[in-house]
């Protein structure tokens, strides 16, 4: 029976590795959550607030439909810093 072909060991140098790979990011701080939280709280409960009592609201019976875009906004934003929570 034929031998079979030895491999040869591949030899990793510790500072090309090194260079790889991705840098440590440092985790979010303790706010980051909370802040999370109240931008998509905010953003959901305008427009609630929009829907249920936008025609009694100056502003908000001023903007007519851009008040979603407000609240859709917040929201976006909520997700996108969840996004980047470490």
């Amino acid at each position: 029976m034929p031998k079979s072909k030895v491999r040869k060991k591949v030899v990793h140098d510790r500072a090309v590795s090194a260079s790889h790979q991705a840098p440590v990011l440092a985790p979010s701080p303790r706010w980051y959550p909370i802040v999370i939280g109240i931008v998509l709280v905010f953003g959901l409960a305008y427009i609630v607030l929009y829907y249920l009592a936008g025609d009694k609201i100056g502003f908000m019976n001023d903007l007519g439909n851009w008040n979603l875009a407000i609240g859709f906004a917040f929201l976006v934003l909520g997700l996108t810093l969840t996004v980047r929570w470490r």
